[in-house]
């Protein structure tokens, strides 16, 4: 079953609890309040294998739902071309688009506020987990759907980041990974400074390379729909070396 079928069922609102698993919940209805009733203490299976690493998947999807329709909320309004990136970026199953719309829609309206979202996402993984990342870098693609991304965004990006455990300077290079390998700072871009070493640029490179790797990034809790994510992300880093090997004549 895929993660969109997942997250629409009510097991998967009954495993993830907190204000994820209740928003969730509001889709299963009253499915939700049948399990609690029939296995108050049973552990729900949402997926194959290891259920807490399932579950973490369902998290991530439903997070990122979330917290992009509260950036959509941010600087006011819903446009078609954020709407058609959110596509883009999950390709949601045509079958699965009017439940995961109504989602996305009731967060929206909600008139509380991302934090709480944000902090059970980030209690379940490490702080500045690759996995982490990778949900802001999700963010960033539906932010940048109408050619740029407002003041408005970047201050609610870094507030998300903050939550997630990353610095101000972290938060800058994943900023600059979005901005494009021919408009950002390759340095930026891979978080190194210009007075670095050769060995020390193509340590970082390496690591950059190492935490976003597709499979790992998979057996950390992120669903393989979202693959896309982070071969986006691998091409940026790549571009970025590229260019300061050839600036540096670096082998």
């Amino acid at each position: 079953m895929s993660i969109w079928g997942k997250i629409l069922g009510g097991a998967a609102g009954f495993a993830l609890g907190g204000p994820l698993g209740g928003l969730l919940g509001a889709v299963a209805g009253h499915a939700v309040d049948a399990m609690r009733a029939a296995a108050p203490r049973a552990e729900i299976d949402v997926g194959n294998g290891d259920g807490r690493e399932a579950t973490k998947r369902v998290a991530f999807t439903i997070a990122v739902i979330v917290l992009g329709a509260k950036m959509a909320k941010s600087d006011g309004l819903v446009s078609r071309p954020e709407i058609n990136a959110f596509k883009e970026v999950f390709r949601v199953p045509p079958h699965e688009m009017r439940n995961v719309g109504w989602l996305f829609d009731r967060a929206r309206r909600d008139p509380g506020g991302f934090e709480p979202y944000a902090r059970q996402i980030a209690g379940m993984f490490p702080p500045r987990s690759p996995v982490l990342e990778e949900l802001l870098d999700g963010l960033f693609h539906i932010a940048k759907a109408e050619g740029g991304v407002t003041p408005e965004e970047i201050d609610y990006l870094r507030r998300v980041a903050a939550i997630f455990g990353f610095s101000e300077a972290e938060f800058d290079r994943i900023r600059a990974a979005q901005i494009g390998p021919d408009g950002a700072d390759p340095y930026a871009v891979l978080g190194v400074h210009r007075d670095m070493s050769n060995a020390e640029i193509k340590a970082a490179y390496r690591e950059r390379i190492r935490e976003t790797h597709p499979d790992r990034l998979i057996a950390e809790g992120m669903p393989p729909e979202f693959i896309a994510l982070a071969n986006e992300k691998m091409a940026a880093i790549n571009a970025a070396y590229d260019r300061i090997a050839r600036e540096r004549g670096i082998r």
